[in-house]
């Protein structure tokens, strides 16, 4: 099965179950599978709009029964409709300029509207988007002026697009759809295949990132792209901090002093000398040692940059920090997900520069630590603290870091990516896999002098403002600052390669 001939047309809108399809299907994307809070204002709507239930749907509403704002939520007060609503128009098209450009149903939110549009194609979005529209009719839901916002079009000053009813596609042509998608994706397989036994294709892509994307329209591909280099294997190194585990499974955490394998006894006299609370430690009995806990921050970074890379046919190695190799840094670009706090490849292998990682306290953690500012700038500050709410103490802000520095050998570097929080983490690397995040980024490194000699791999750090709801929920990440490296030598003032600890 194949797509309509060219001169064909699609004059009936999707069905409520192909729409239903398209939502489920952008919620499960890549784009779209670490924004949570994007999910649940995306799903709300689309439901509204699929069911036709939008009467009295408005910003009070969205933010009342969307977000769980209290009942004297004001939004005129609090702009978080408007905000998410803005965040999720762009991140609709961001899904759609990437993975979904070949969907077969186009979901907008029109500028001044809260509720999204369906369009149907016979022809797949990339050309829908760029104006193919002789191949195909489209119609689109009626959006009740009740939901303009203050630059919306009262009913009779709608275009005709607007006022066109919505209409139901028969279950068949749901069939033919979904058919046709299989005979593309199954094509473009065998075709990658077949350019893999040939020797080019889908080969060369997997050998040289660079040569695939640098020519590529899509920054964050672009951007990493030059990262990667060579290298289609590049190795990420998540956070394994050890605790120290009792009969009730109970954790401790074990900052410092040598660690067994996972599982052994742990001695008496090592526990009290070095986990963050002795007093506790001295009374819980026969202890073990546990590495099997990171933080859901670095797990949601890895799913980014997976995903990131699988698009980008390379094929990352993810291994626990503790075992990261000389090897590893001589053969591979390495990424590091987490704080020097939690990860220990970040503690050694970190470089100098103005932002630093500080914990005024070893044996006490608990959001007291802070990223220190050398040379603040006249709208920087000189220190940078996990921000919590005055009255319920909830976390409502973070701040990460995105650094990348030569590696130990040339040609070879090290990306580092992490929070003050592990929701730091997520924050940075959600900033640093998405489209907005990398356009600003690109323009900030353009403008201090250092995006990287003839097109390579720029050396820089990156300050990010994590902003969170709940605590946990990444809302979004803003840059905050971008200073050059002065010196790069991520193997301290000797010169020699660092090793990464193995116990």
């Amino acid at each position: 099965m194949a797509y309509p001939a060219s001169g064909a047309t699609q004059r009936d809108a999707p069905s409520a179950e192909e729409c239903q399809q398209q939502v489920r299907r952008i919620l499960h994307s890549p784009t779209f599978r670490n924004a949570s809070t994007l999910q649940q204002l995306f799903q709300f709507v689309s439901d509204r709009a699929i069911a036709g239930t939008t009467e009295g749907l408005k910003e009070y509403t969205i933010g009342v029964e969307a977000f769980g704002r209290k009942q004297d939520f004001d939004p005129k007060i609090d702009p978080i409709v408007r905000v998410q609503i803005h965040r999720l128009r762009q991140k609709l098209k961001e899904y759609y300029d990437a993975e979904g450009s070949h969907d077969p149903i186009l979901i907008e939110i029109p500028k001044g509207h809260y509720l999204p549009s369906f369009q149907g194609a016979t022809v797949p979005v990339a050309d829908l988007k760029h104006g193919t529209t002789s191949q195909l009719d489209t119609t689109f839901f009626s959006v009740p002026t009740q939901l303009l916002g203050q630059n919306g079009r009262s009913g009779d000053q709608q275009t005709p697009k607007e006022r066109r009813r919505f209409s139901w596609l028969s279950s068949s042509r749901a069939a033919i759809a979904a058919a046709a998608i299989v005979a593309v994706f199954a094509t473009g397989f065998w075709a990658g295949n077949k350019q893999m036994r040939n020797g080019t294709g889908a080969e060369t892509a997997s050998s040289n990132p660079e040569l695939t994307f640098g020519k590529s329209a899509d920054p964050v591909k672009l951007f990493w792209a030059r990262f990667l280099g060579n290298d289609p294997t590049p190795v990420v190194g998540y956070p394994d901090a050890v605790f120290l585990l009792d009969d009730s499974n109970d954790l401790f955490r074990f900052r410092q002093g040598a660690s067994d394998g996972r599982g052994a006894r742990v001695d008496p006299h090592l526990a009290r000398r070095f986990a963050s609370n002795p007093s506790l430690v001295a009374q819980a009995g026969q202890l073990y040692y546990e590495n099997g806990y990171t933080g859901t921050g670095e797990l949601q970074g890895i799913a980014m940059l997976t995903g990131l890379f699988g698009q980008m046919s390379v094929k990352a190695t993810i291994k626990p920090s503790r075992d990261i190799t000389p090897d590893d840094l001589k053969q591979h670009n390495v990424i590091l997900l987490g704080s020097p706090f939690q990860n220990i490849a970040v503690a050694q292998l970190i470089s100098m520069g103005d932002f630093t990682f500080e914990n005024p306290d070893s044996r006490r953690e608990q959001w007291r630590a802070q990223i220190l500012n050398a040379h603040p700038r006249a709208d920087e500050n000189s220190a940078y603290r996990t921000e919590r709410d005055p009255t319920t103490q909830v976390l409502k802000t973070d701040y990460s870091l995105i650094s990348i520095q030569r590696g130990v050998v040339p040609g070879r570097y090290i990306a580092i990516l992490g929070g003050l929080d592990t929701k730091g983490t997520e924050g940075a690397t959600t900033f640093a896999t998405s489209r907005p995040g990398v356009e600003e980024l690109s323009k900030a490194l353009a403008a201090s002098g250092e995006s990287g000699a003839k097109g390579g791999t720029p050396v820089f750090q990156a300050l990010v403002r994590v902003r969170l709801a709940k605590g946990y929920q990444v809302l979004e990440a803003d840059l905050m600052a971008v200073h050059k490296f002065h010196s790069q030598n991520p193997s301290g003032a000797d010169g020699t390669t660092p090793q990464p600890s193995t116990h």
